[in-house]
């Protein structure tokens, strides 16, 4: 079963080798084994999650964690005009398991991660609702999700993207750091899967 995960997006491009130089060492540190995989990703395992500013947690059901270059940041398909600019290249970290530890783990690594790189978080869809199917409700769940993102200090975007019928039929919130850290102490918190 797979997890969650969020994007960073950057606003000023990295080469590949430089973020890997940025990111191993400081992931060895806490984490063990760090494995590069094919084309650069990385592959780790959380053994110490204070590092992160989550101290003892339960190892059950905690899986590997990833760190991947998004090759599709920026994408011609997304509507970046309520950030300040659009995003120059994007970072994917996500979670190989799902469960509650796997998704506060993951979200203290991106909360982290985006500090490092001065990096917006995309959180692949709308917080606080699956994206909606037929017979949801879309009105509803975008009108929910939005009064609890007003709920939470830092910024947060709506980027509409393509959904495949010509038409921009959903949305994603993208929000800074500050954001992140408010989400991370909310009794709901969890990442979109």
């Amino acid at each position: 079963m797979s997890g969650p995960a969020v994007g960073l997006w950057l606003f000023e491009r990295r080469e590949c080798q430089d973020v890997l130089a940025d990111v191993i060492p400081w992931l060895e540190s806490f984490c063990e084994p760090v494995e590069t995989r094919v084309g650069n990703d990385l592959d780790f395992w959380v053994r110490d999650g204070s590092a992160v500013g989550l101290p003892a947690f339960d190892q059950t059901g905690v899986g590997v964690f990833f760190l991947a270059e998004d090759e599709e940041i920026p994408a011609e398909d997304e509507d970046y005009s309520a950030l300040p600019k659009p995003p120059v290249q994007g970072l994917v970290l996500g979670a190989g398991c799902s469960g509650p530890v796997n998704h506060l783990l993951l979200g203290h690594l991106a909360l982290a991660l985006a500090n490092r790189f001065d990096a917006l978080i995309d959180f692949d869809g709308i917080l606080g609702h699956p994206t909606p199917g037929d017979g949801t409700d879309r009105d509803a769940c975008l009108n929910h999700a939005r009064a609890l993102v007003a709920s939470l200090p830092g910024s947060v975007a709506e980027v509409s993207y393509d959904t495949g019928g010509g038409g921009r039929w959903w949305l994603r919130h993208v929000g800074d750091a500050e954001f992140l850290a408010a989400w991370l102490r909310h009794p709901a918190f969890h990442l979109v899967k």
